[in-house]
Order: structure tokens, then sequence, then C-alpha cells
């Protein structure tokens, strides 16, 4: 009892220095991350600038998401063996590089690839950033949590730095979106041997894969969901609702704002309540949050509901990434580079489906079919174990 008294006082007191140290790779993931949403924000304006078709224009987010999706898992093996320490840098540094550069090709062909370039520099970032940020996070969701956080606000903020640089300059004006990728990819070459020194060695013991697949297909439906919501919130606001073209967006960033908020919640929690308990609770609670926003009338009153569903749709964000790492101990890259990376963009590739019920019913049976969905992450979430106590 003295000893996990004294264990629990040694936790309280280093938390702070913990969250502190997590800051760096929060504002990196968050800038690697605002690449990632930056392709999605810049389409509409080659669309307008070089009339593209909507099969072209879904062509240019189908490459980025190839680059960083299918190469993940790889690179976070590749991680975990070879360790890799300047990969996060280089690949924020390409991924910004390649959008950027996006937006000054002539051919279609070019464009594609340097997109299809930029996502390989998210794939880059993940698995090494995520295998980093746990090893300095060491026993704290809620450090890893900052971390995973850090991604919402790049994401979040990627369409809202992008629409007055692109309106003002047109899809040329994607290399004013360079500098940040030079910064971040500067700042995290030269902490390299720092981080090292203040790295909290990896747990051991044996790889639970059966419990990684349940968690990965949880991570799967949530990420399904989010990108739903994300794609179809503004259209629902707009024809539904009727509201104004501002109050989607208004709607949108309610919808990320709250994620963002959920992410540190949800390492919070899982630090009380624990990591399984976290990921379950998130699946219940978004359900009425949903149900509030589909039916709740008017522009107005649904806007709270936004919040919600953004806030507890991300409670289990970060808690997917710790899991996820705790169930493969030796090979956090891998685990990173799954729940980080593969699963998200596996779970955007779902949209579609969401789309044929939008073209058929419009976009008030998309969140209708939403408040199904996540008793399937609950229904999942019944088969997690917690983690086995590891040796560090």
């Amino acid at each position: 009892m003295a000893t996990s008294m004294r264990r629990t006082e040694t936790a309280e007191h280093s938390a702070p220095p913990v969250v502190r140290r997590m800051w760096l790779w929060a504002a990196a993931h968050a800038v690697d991350d605002f690449y990632q949403g930056l392709v999605p924000a810049s389409v509409p304006y080659f669309v307008l600038e070089r009339h593209y078709s909507y099969v072209a224009a879904s062509g240019l987010t189908l490459a980025a998401t190839l680059g960083s999706a299918l190469p993940q898992p790889l690179i976070g093996i590749a991680v975990d063996r070879l360790r890799l320490p300047r990969l996060a840098a280089a690949g924020v540094l390409l991924a910004g590089a390649g959008f950027a550069l996006s937006g000054t090709a002539g051919s279609y062909a070019v464009v594609w690839v340097l997109l299809l370039l930029s996502g390989l520099g998210v794939a880059m970032f993940h698995p090494a950033a995520g295998k980093a940020a746990r090893e300095a996070a060491g026993d704290s969701v809620t450090g890893m949590s900052v971390f995973a956080a850090g991604g919402s606000v790049g994401f979040f903020l990627a369409p809202v730095l992008a629409t007055p640089a692109l309106v003002a300059w047109g899809a040329g004006g994607t290399v004013v979106f360079l500098p940040p990728a030079v910064l971040v990819a500067f700042v995290l070459a030269r902490n390299v041997r720092r981080a090292r020194d203040g790295a909290v060695p990896a747990p051991d013991g044996p790889a639970l894969w059966r419990p990684f697949a349940v968690l990965t297909a949880i991570s799967v439906v949530r990420s399904a969901v989010f990108a739903a919501v994300a794609t179809f919130i503004g259209l629902y606001w707009i024809r539904h609702l009727d509201g104004s073209q501002a109050m989607a967006g208004t709607a949108l960033a309610c919808f990320l704002g709250g994620g963002v908020a959920g992410t540190v919640l949800g390492g919070r929690l899982a630090d009380r309540i624990g990591l399984v308990r976290t990921v379950r609770l998130g699946a219940v609670l978004v359900t009425p949050a949903l149900a509030g926003l589909r039916l709740a009338p008017g522009p107005l009153l649904p806007l709270p509901f936004a919040v919600l569903v953004g806030l507890t749709l991300n409670v289990p964000f970060a808690v997917l990434v710790r899991l996820g790492q705790d169930y493969l101990p030796g090979r956090p890259g891998t685990a990173a580079g799954v729940t980080l990376g593969l699963s998200v963009s596996a779970g955007g590739l779902l949209t579609p489906v969401f789309g044929l019920a939008a073209d058929a019913h419009g976009a008030q049976a998309v969140f209708t079919l939403l408040c199904f969905v996540p008793a399937v992450a609950y229904l999942l979430g019944l088969f997690l174990t917690p983690p086995p106590e590891r040796l560090t």
C-alpha cells in the first residue's frame, strides 16, 4: 500500500514536466496534420482555377490519402527496428514541401505526385513521432493526449488559414505554407539528442495481437464517424437546417474545436478510470450527442451538439493510440502507424458509403445513420482487455 502511494505521489509530482515535454511533439503533430488538412481545403481552388472535374478533384484527395495511409505500418516496423530518430523531421519537411509546391505545378499529373509525396511525409512522421512521444510521456496518458490533440489542432486550423491565402493568391498561394514545415523540421532535428536523454524506457512484454486487432477495428469505426461528420456537417446545415454558409463553417469549427478538447479530456479520464473504460465511455456518450445534433431544429440550437459530438468522439482518440502501444509493447512505432495513420485513413475511405445515403435521402440521412454506428464501437470495446502490467 505504501509503495502504491509513493508511486502515485511520484506520478503526480512528475506529471507537469511530462506534459511540458510533450508540447514540442504536440506542436510538431499540429504542423504535420495541418498539411493533411490543407489538401481537402485547397481542392476547391484547384477546381475553380484549373477547371478540374469532380473525379479529378477527388483524385487529389485520394493521392494524399494513399500516400499517408498505406505506407504507415511498414514505416512503423522500420522505426521499431532501426529507430530512425530524424525520420519525423524529414516527414514534416516532405509533407510541407509536397503541398507547398503542388500549387505551382502545371500539369495535373505533377500536382497528383506532389500531393502523394506530401501524404508520404505525413506517413513518415506519425510512427516516428508516436514512438518518441510515448517515450517522452512514459506512463502518462494525459501526456499522450497532448500529443494527439496537436494533430486535431492542426487539422482544425487548416481550413481557417487556407481560405484567406487561397482566395488572395489562388492555387499558387500554397507556397506560403512551406515555412512552418522548415521550422519544425529544423527544431526536431536539433532536438534528437535531448529527446533521447529524456526518454522513458519502453515497457517490455509479448505482443497481444488479438486485442490490438479489436482496437484497430474500433479506431476505424471512430474515424469513419469523424470523417462522415466533417464531410457532411456543412451540407446538413445549409440544405436541411436552412443555415447560411457562414453558419455551416461555424458548425464545422464547433465540431473540430470540440474534438481538440475531447482529445485532452480523454487522456485525463484514462489516467483516472483506465484505458479500456475510457474507450467504452466515449462510444456510449457520442450516441446521445449525435441524436441531439440530428433532432435539434434550426441552425442555432444544434451548434452545442456539434461541440459535444466532436468532444465525445475524440475522447478515445489518444487512448486508442496509447492502448495500441501497450498491446504491442516492443513495437510502439508500428502501433502508432496503425492507430494514427492506417485506421484513420481507412475510416475516411468509408465516407462514400454515407455519400450514397446523402444522394438518396439528403444529408440528414447521414446523421440518422451515424446515431447507430457508435454501437458497433461499444460492442467491439467489450472484447478489449486491460493490458497487463509491464516491466520498464
